[in-house]
């Protein structure tokens, strides 16, 4: 049986990033986290790092301020993958990223980089508006990087993040569903993928060490979880067992709120994956 690959992940402690650990630990890689020395006092991301540890990760200190620990903490590694926020409601830092893509380049000996996307894919939102088309942009900015220094990728796709938005029922500036109404966009029926962070993660790992998967871009699309907003609705409606009042928004009411092929499918690559369902994950609102 071929090695594992060691993986090094920066971001760990994030959103998406915790989830990345702990799935290259589930799948047996061995797994390094890379941390910043100057953490101040930090109590909930330093328990999370000793967490990581006392399940077999290896904690190694890096700067993006200090090239040569980039490079140090690479060398370690056979894959790299980036999950720092590019979410431009939050920190917003993809471009960060290109100081990783020099490390990765002096290093020399990465066989697999996974940048941080696992979004909508960049290729396809030439047309987005901003705020959000910064994010957009920039990942693609990181791209030609990656691809301009001739290091093996990854891009990872899985639309939309299952926590942000499935709990607000896909209303924009929402994170919990309402158990009296909600607001359809447009006419409720444009459909859109949702998938469950955990599963975003491990599909990720899955990939690292697959062929099929080597300078392509993968996206998660679980058949199940291609629904409309109204369809997610009346699941949430079936599990409360009430109807909501319900309203519409007009695209242009939507747009004013939002101004504020080399490819393979995980799903079907993976098919031992069970992944977690529109009505599985909807469960945890009850």
């Amino acid at each position: 049986m071929a090695m594992k690959s060691k993986v090094l992940i920066v971001g760990g402690t994030g959103y998406l990033g915790k989830r990345l650990v702990k799935a290259s630990l589930a799948q047996g890689h061995e797994t390094y986290v890379l941390h910043r020395e100057e953490i101040g006092v930090d109590i909930e991301k330093v328990q999370m790092l000793l967490s990581f540890k006392q399940q077999g990760a290896h904690l190694v200190i890096g700067s993006f301020n200090d090239h040569q620990s980039l490079v140090k903490v690479v060398k370690l590694a056979d894959v790299v993958i980036c999950a720092i926020s590019g979410v431009h409601i939050r920190s917003h830092q993809i471009l960060l990223q290109l100081k990783l893509v020099d490390a990765i380049k002096e290093a020399g000996n990465v066989k697999r980089f996974l940048p941080s996307e696992f979004g909508t894919d960049p290729a396809r939102m030439e047309n987005a508006m901003e705020p959000g088309r910064v994010t957009f942009d920039d990942k693609m900015v990181v791209r030609r990087a990656i691809e301009e220094a001739g290091i093996p990728f990854t891009y990872i796709s899985a639309n939309c993040f299952a926590g942000y938005f499935l709990g607000g029922l896909c209303q924009p500036g929402f994170i919990l569903p309402s158990r009296e109404q909600v607001r359809l966009l447009g006419d409720g029926n444009q459909k859109a993928i949702y998938v469950d962070e955990d599963d975003i993660a491990t599909y990720s790992i899955k990939t690292i060490d697959d062929p099929r998967t080597l300078n392509k871009t993968v996206y998660i699309r679980p058949p199940q979880n291609i629904l409309s907003q109204r369809e997610v609705v009346q699941i949430w409606e079936k599990l409360i067992g009430k109807e909501l009042l319900k309203s519409s928004i007009s695209e242009q009411e939507f747009l004013e709120i939002m101004k504020g092929d080399g490819a393979e499918e995980a799903s079907k690559l993976y098919p031992e994956v069970k992944y977690t369902t529109v009505e599985e994950y909807m469960t945890r609102y009850l």
